[in-house]
């Protein structure tokens, strides 16, 4: 993994798709050196291969298609997700302890509030208005002409300790169809997209200067 420039937390990003086993277990692995003051936070940033995780509200009924990726239960929260190559994965490891930039200490509320917020921001880069929806984690954009709302980003994190891990998601050019194999975040009534699909050609190295960009402006 090669360092990018720190803004008081370590940012890395994977060369390679990373299988979820691996990603869980270095999670898990550096957080506990987070919470015992022997590893800097991180954001790290990489890709899966295709595949579905079950957060603690997945419900059985919402795989559609159990045999077409492999599944993992994320220990996360929120409900069924798809991971694959074009998305762009974001893990956070932080001292939720204290409190980052505007977002305050021991607030799971202000935290998840924090990551929309930062995914909205890094958005706006590309042009694109992402818009939070009540009763709905993640971020959402809606088609000016028909008003047709799709997900464009998931949030789903877990804290131990308060400690965080595993992250948000953003969509930067997937192949849409691989999520028709879940119902994904357990909402049927509306899609999914993406910046490709929203016209916003960027390569990962684009987005991943944007979201360290916009972090600072939320969490520094």
């Amino acid at each position: 993994m090669d360092g990018l420039a720190s803004t008081g937390v370590e940012w890395h990003v994977a060369a390679s798709p990373v299988p979820y086993p691996d990603a869980i277990a270095a999670m898990q692995s550096h957080i506990a050196g987070v919470r015992a003051g022997t590893h800097r936070e991180r954001v790290w940033l990489l890709e899966h291969p295709p595949l579905y995780t079950a957060g603690t509200s997945a419900r059985p009924a919402d795989l559609l298609a159990s045999d077409r990726f492999p599944t993992f239960n994320a220990g996360r929260g929120g409900q069924w997700t798809y991971h694959g190559p074009g998305q762009r994965v974001a893990y956070v490891m932080l001292d939720l302890d204290r409190p980052h930039g505007s977002v305050a200490a021991r607030d799971l509320h202000a935290y998840v509030d924090g990551l929309e917020r930062w995914l909205i921001a890094t958005l706006a880069c590309f042009g694109i208005a992402g818009e939070i929806r009540r009763g709905r984690v993640g971020v959402w954009v809606a088609d000016p002409a028909t008003g047709r709302e799709a997900k464009i980003a998931a949030i789903g994190v877990r804290i131990t300790r308060w400690v965080s891990w595993h992250g948000v998601s953003l969509n930067v050019n997937p192949t849409l169809d691989h999520f028709a194999g879940i119902v994904p975040c357990g909402i049927a009534e509306h899609g999914v997209t993406s910046l490709q699909a929203r016209g916003k050609s960027a390569s990962m190295e684009q987005v991943d200067a944007a979201m360290q960009a916009t972090w600072r402006r939320i969490f520094a």
